[in-house]
This record gives structure tokens, sequence and C-alpha cells, in this order.
């Protein structure tokens, strides 16, 4: 037996000597592809942060590129980062160093840097500054934004970050069913990104054939593996209503607004009057042009008359004083980015406005450069307030909508404005390299649907002209030769025995004539049936009504088709 055993003694040695090579050989493959990475993510890299004032974003289940900041245990937005995902409405002055929130009766402000916020209750103190500098960077404490905007949010340490919500629909959840890690990737060599333990909820964002993509409630996005999910089950998440929009009541009316728009050159002009509206039918405001922007101080030059006023109401029409800045120039980036000079304008257009008893005021703001548009679209805001107070109709004018002029935010004028007015003409004007239409039934309609996707249809004017251009081209060079009413328009047309000939793409009459001189003239006439045409569309979306530019170079026949419109 002895023997026995010492002759095995050689074949064990050579087992596990065997043994030893297949371990040292095949194990660190094995090791390699089949054993758990218990590294673990440098989770400051993971979130993308630099220092730990930064706090990483989670908004909804995606980790967004901006970083909120936390200083002295209160969260900040830039003001970049407010705009971009939670209220575009927030407006800072920056000379004046305010930051102002508008709002249907009263706009509230406080000092960059203060504690303190003004509002129609009174001062409201917070044991921190909700509005701080860092750098150059403007920062909104959170729940300032919070104060204004419905979302939720969470915070985490170590590293910072935090969980926001500003939607709340129906999400997948399970509970993990043992103790696991969430990973970077999906697979097993990936880097830990936290611990979870069993009988954690997570929420389910995307599965795969063995891994699932999860996120966990304290902002972790990563994977784990579909068998450590139990079942899965849908949950509707519970929305916060914390804040809730205020109702901008305005001053709409509850008819169509059928507007003419007078030019008045001057304090003479006010006694055209009846003049510009003895064939009119079915008109019911009446918008002088009245005020006149001549400084940077928030003042103008007034054309208003108290018999013009009364002459009107008792003529049955509403009066919506047209306030502009195109005759005089004034600087206007200087006068709307002074909430001093702001609140110095608004107070004389309500103070005249009261004064003479007027209904409405129309506002006529053009040629913007677009780093203005933030502080017009705030002139807006803060005018629409003692309108709406004094029951004055407020409505703006605007162009047909193109990328371009954006920055006129229709959007935000259809809040604060009761009529967003689009100026449905100038397709082709004075400057333009060729000849063309005014107002082309495809320019209008797209400045209408443009408009309504904007703005509520009820709010929107569409205008009209009552002039066209004729053009000539001499010597290769387009012009305009006169720009003309609609009854000259035709003259001109019948004294050169031209038969004008119905253009489809433009719905317009169109001709054209070679002078003797060798110069080609073309027009594109305005007419009752152009003009049917574009109320039909008109019609077609719904809108609150339509505008004439201007009063007095209409022919008589186009108020039978108003009528039309009016009654449908």
């Amino acid at each position: 037996m002895k023997n026995f055993f010492m002759r095995l003694i050689p074949v064990i040695i050579a087992l596990a000597l065997i043994f030893a090579v297949v371990y040292f050989v095949f194990y660190p493959e094995y090791q390699d592809r089949f054993e758990y990475s218990e590294e673990y993510a440098d989770l400051m890299e993971y979130f993308r942060l630099t220092n730990d004032t930064e706090v990483a974003i989670i908004l909804q289940d995606t980790m967004i590129p901006e970083k909120a900041r936390v200083w002295n245990g209160v969260y900040y937005f830039d003001l970049a980062t407010v705009y971009k995902y939670f209220n575009a409405r927030f407006y800072v002055d920056e000379r004046e160093q305010l930051v102002l929130y508008s709002l249907p009766d009263h706009t509230d402000r406080t000092e960059i840097g203060s504690w303190t916020i003004s509002t129609i209750d009174g001062d409201k103190e917070r044991p921190f500054a909700m509005t701080r500098y860092e750098g150059d960077t403007l920062y909104l404490a959170v729940d300032l934004v919070k104060d204004y905007t419905n979302f939720s949010y969470d915070v985490f340490r170590n590293p910072g970050r935090m969980q926001v919500y500003t939607e709340w629909g129906q999400v997948r959840m399970a509970r993990i069913n043992r103790d696991t890690h969430v990973r970077f990737r999906g697979g097993i060599k990936s880097d830990v990104l936290t611990d979870i333990s069993a009988d954690t909820r997570v929420m389910v964002l995307e599965e795969m054939e063995t891994w699932a993509k999860v996120k966990t409630a304290d902002g972790f996005i990563g994977y784990v593996e579909l068998r450590r999910l139990g079942e899965i089950y849908n949950e509707r998440q519970v929305p916060v209503t914390d804040y809730v929009e205020p109702e901008f009541i305005g001053n709409t009316r509850d008819h169509k607004i059928s507007l003419g728009w007078h030019y008045i050159g001057g304090m003479a002009g006010n006694d055209t009057l009846r003049e510009v509206t003895k064939n009119t039918k079915g008109l019911n405001v009446i918008s002088p042009t009245w005020f006149f922007l001549n400084d940077d101080e928030g003042n103008f030059l007034s054309f208003a008359s108290h018999t013009y006023v009364k002459t009107a109401h008792e003529m049955g029409l509403e009066v919506w004083a047209l306030v502009e800045n195109m005759t005089h120039n004034p600087d206007m980036l200087e006068l709307l980015s002074s909430t001093t000079k702001r609140a110095n304008l608004i107070n004389n257009l309500i103070e005249v406005a009261l004064e003479y008893n007027i209904d409405g005021i129309n506002v006529d703001i053009e040629e913007l450069r677009s780093h203005t548009g933030i502080h017009f679209v705030q002139f807006i805001r803060e005018l629409s307030i003692p309108c709406r107070e004094h029951g004055l109709v407020l409505s703006v004018d605007n162009y047909v909508p193109y990328s371009f002029n954006d920055f006129y935010n229709r959007p935000e004028q259809g809040v604060f404005a009761d009529y967003v007015v689009i100026m449905g003409y100038d397709e082709h004007w004075r400057g333009s390299e060729k000849a063309g239409s005014v107002a082309s039934i495809g320019y209008v309609e797209q400045g209408i649907k443009r408009t309504v996707e904007q703005v509520p249809p009820h709010k929107v004017i569409n205008g009209v002209p009552f002039y066209t251009r004729i053009w000539e081209t001499k010597g290769g060079t387009v012009g305009v030769w006169q720009t003309v009413g609609m009854e000259l328009a035709w003259d001109w047309v019948s004294n050169r025995n031209i038969t004008p000939k119905w253009c489809e793409i433009t719905c317009q009459y169109y001709a054209e004539h070679t002078g003797s001189d060798g110069v080609f003239y073309q027009v594109w006439l305005e007419c009752i049936e152009s003009l049917r045409v574009r109320l039909n569309v008109m019609d077609n979306y719904g809108i609150g009504g339509v505008a004439f530019w201007q009063l007095g170079q209409e022919t008589p026949d186009v108020w039978d088709v108003v009528l039309d419109y009016l009654a449908d």
C-alpha cells in the first residue's frame, strides 16, 4: 500500500503542475472576460464638474451641459440657463442693476445683489442674495426662478448635482432585486458609478439585451443588468403645481376688428377725419398717427385732439392712437434699455390717453436692431399693465414673421398685448432690387400662418394695403417710379390703354407698359378681387380682424367686401 501511494506522488505533482499551468495561463483570460470590475468612476469627471461650486443639472432624464452653482448653501442658475430651460420673462437692466419680472398687474423688481424684492404686496426679504454676479455672468437664485416658474428640484452633494423636473408624465419603474452596481456603460468591465441596494426603485429609461439604462433617485444615469431588475411597471408622476401662471385678462373685443390707419401730418390733419371715412363701411376702429417719439428720454410730439376723439366716438369708432419712432428716429436702444426712461414714456402715453379719452394705443416701433428686441418686449410688458388697468386696448404692429425679425418676440407680445397686428405688405419695398407685388397672396398667407403659430388667432389682426407701387426699369436699373393709392394706380393703367391680366400666383391684376422713351413699367394692382382673396384667407385662419394702410387711398367699392368679411 505504501508503495502504491509512493507511486501516486509523481502523478499528483504532475496534475498539480498541469493545474497551475492551466490556472496561470487561462485564469487571467477568464478573469478578464467574466469577472466584474470593481473600479469606481471619477464622479467629478462623470458629472463634468471642475470645482466644488459647480452643480450638475439632470433635467428630466438628461444631464444637460449647463451647470448650476452653489455658494453658501444657496443654488443659482446663470441667466442663459434660466432663459433656455425655465423662464425667458426675467428682464435685466444692466445700467440700473435691476432684475424685473412683469405680471398682469405689476412688475416685481430686485436690485442685483440684494436680498430684497419689491412686489405689489411690499418688499420681501430672503436670507440670501437673489441675484449675483460671478465675473461677468449674472446668476439668479433657483428659488427666485421657482417663484415664477413651475418646476421641482432636489439637490445632492459629493459631488454636487441637481435633479430637475419641468414636466411630469408616465414613466417606467422597477425595483432592484439584489445589491448591485450602477455602471457607466452596459458591461461588467465598465466603471461603477454608484452602489445600489436591493428593493431600491429606479427609473428604467431603456432596455437592451442583457442590460438596462436606469436613473436613480439621486441623479445617477447608468446601467444595471436586466436580471437585477424586478418587474418593470408604469407609474404616473405627480406633477408639481407650486406656481400657476397668472391669467392675462386683456381688452380684446368680442367682434372682428376693422381698423383704418389715419395718417396725421400735423394738427390740421385731424380735420380730415370725416373726409377719409366718408365712404367707409364696417370700420369700427380708427388709428390716427398722433404720437411721434422725438428723443431718447421717453418724450414725444403729440397731435392728439379732443374734437377728433369726440367726433370719432359719435361716428361709432374707437380711437387707438398710434405711437411711432420713424419720423424723428430717436435712439431706441438708449430709450428702451433704461427702466427709468421706459417708465417715463409709459407714464406719458397713459397720461395723454386718459386726458384725451382715447380707447387704445397702437405701438408702431420699427427698424429695431436685434439687440434692442429684448428691451422692446419689456416695454410692451410694462405698457400692458396700465393699459389693462385703465381698459385701454394695446395693439402692436409687426412685420411678417421671418427668422431675422424673431427678436420682436411675437409669442410674448401675444401674452401681454391685446392684439398683434401683421403689417402684411411691403413684400417688395422701395429699396427692393427687383420689381414685385406689395402683398402677394403667398406672402400674406405666410405672414398669417406663422403668426397664428405663435399668437392666439383671435388676437391677430392682418394689415392690408390700400396702395401699390409702379415700378420702372431704366437702363437695366429697377426702381420705384411712384407709390400710389388704388384709384391713381387704376387711372395710370386706364390712361395708357393697358388691359391688366389676373395673376393667379399673386392673386392680383398685373399690368406692364413700355413708354416711348424705352422705360419699362410694371404694376401689381389692388382692387376688390385682391382684397376679397386676402379676407377669405384671413377667415380661414379665424383671426381677430383686418387693418388698412392707409385710409383715403382706397376706392369706395372695397367697403362692401369688408362688410361681407365682417358678417361671416
